[in-house]
């Protein structure tokens, strides 16, 4: 047996770490440009993902579906709390963060600060902008944007009963009923 190591075959490789996925805006547009360079379809899809659930999954399969890479752009805390009150995040955003990189659908992910997308968006350039179906198309941020673009702006089904806000009402009923 040889001293040398041997590089490991594709089945043996260690996995990806999700922490390396989470990238700057910088990184994020710099990654999406060699792609798009590279003749990849790149979507794009945003929001809070507070606690992650069986209707963010779909969500972002079906979204990661439509092209070859997925990007995903988190609210930052203090957004969250802004858009969904003081109460919120459950979740701190680095940690969020991570947990969506480490989904196999999710290619990269980027934190932003503002209470809407807009600014990442028009930086990132998607071709497929993406949001869950609870968002008409034409109330889709970014998507005159994409469209003008070449791009294509879909909205996905919504699951029924998988929103974060009803898990947590459903965790605030059992805890009262504990008590």
């Amino acid at each position: 047996m040889s001293a040398k190591r041997q590089a490991p075959s594709a089945r043996h490789r260690a996995p990806v770490r999700a922490a390396s996925k989470v990238k700057s805006l910088v990184g994020v547009v710099r990654a999406v440009r060699k792609a798009q360079a590279a003749g990849r379809r790149v979507v794009f899809t945003n929001g809070c993902f507070d606690l992650l659930h069986r209707g963010h999954i779909r969500y972002l399969e079906q979204a990661r579906a439509l092209g070859d890479a997925l990007v995903v752009a988190i609210n930052s805390d203090g957004s969250v709390r802004a858009l969904k009150g003081p109460c919120r995040p459950i979740v701190p955003a680095d940690q969020r963060a991570e947990v969506l990189a480490a989904l196999a659908a999710v290619d990269l992910v980027v934190i932003f600060e503002e209470l809407d997308p807009a600014r990442v968006i028009r930086s990132v350039r998607p071709d497929v902008l993406v949001k869950g179906g609870d968002w008409p198309i034409h109330r889709i941020v970014g998507a005159d944007f994409v469209l003008s673009g070449g791009g294509s702006v879909r909205s996905l089904p919504y699951v029924d009963g998988a929103s974060t806000s009803s898990l947590i009402a459903r965790i605030e009923a059992q805890a009262a009923n504990r008590r």
